[in-house]
């Protein structure tokens, strides 16, 4: 009785001494007719845990395959990005807003019939992030970013409703989303729908898809799957 006393008291005191979730691991993958890309990076708390306000640093990178030009020649550009950002994040309950500022990287190789182009671009990125839920069962997502990089501008918005006990697929949320996309004189607009909160493996996912519009191409389909896992 004795050793199983001294053992529940250390498990105890493990628990006690356990930091909280500090990190959150993120990746996605986007595909389309015309471009794949993949993303992998981490957000770090460096005050205390991600349950409560503080500081917190964010690094990215990505690659991306996409089809150069539609006309002939034909072209196949190969792009790499990375972004190291540090900001705060305020935290009330199941409710975050964040703020991030950083550095904006990018590179690219172009296969052309001449032979191959190799760039490097450096910039500045501003972000902010918005999760909250405004009822038990309703979310609301968006996010957005400006960079320097081409004079970039990006949002997302998701709103969504939790999915109800008895259905496939509950516990998370559905809902539409919109996206729209501008570097310089290209443009994009997406509008789809998106199922997040999928929990899987000890994983959290997010599924979306629909249609998207850009300045060069006509009307197409994408597909879009993200994950984020807390440690």
């Amino acid at each position: 009785m004795a050793q199983e006393s001294e053992t529940g008291s250390q498990t105890e005191s493990e628990t006690e001494e356990r930091s909280p979730l500090s990190t959150v691991l993120f990746g996605s993958l986007e595909a389309g007719p015309s471009k794949t890309f993949g993303a992998l990076g981490l957000k770090k708390a460096l005050t205390g845990g991600l349950a409560s306000s503080g500081f917190r640093t964010m690094l990215k990178v990505g690659g991306a395959q996409e089809q150069g030009r539609r006309q002939r020649p034909r072209s196949i550009a190969y792009k790499s990005e990375a972004q190291a950002l540090i900001g705060y994040e305020w935290r009330v309950s199941d409710t975050f807003l964040s703020l991030y500022a950083g550095s904006d990287y990018e590179g690219e190789q172009r296969e052309e019939p001449r032979g191959t182009l190799v760039t490097r671009r450096y910039g500045v990125r501003l972000q902010g992030d918005l999760w909250m839920t405004p009822t038990q069962t309703t979310l609301l997502q968006a996010s957005a970013y400006a960079s320097t990089l081409d004079r970039r501008l990006w949002g997302r918005i998701a709103p969504g409703w939790l999915v109800p006990r008895g259905v496939p697929l509950e516990g998370s949320y559905l809902g539409p989303e919109l996206e729209a996309y501008r570097a310089g004189d290209y443009t994009k607009i997406r509008l789809g729908l998106h199922l997040t909160g999928l929990r899987l493996f000890g994983v959290v996912w997010r599924l979306s898809g629909g249609w998207q519009r850009s300045s060069d191409r006509p009307a197409e389909a994408y597909a879009t799957l993200g994950l984020h896992w807390l440690r």
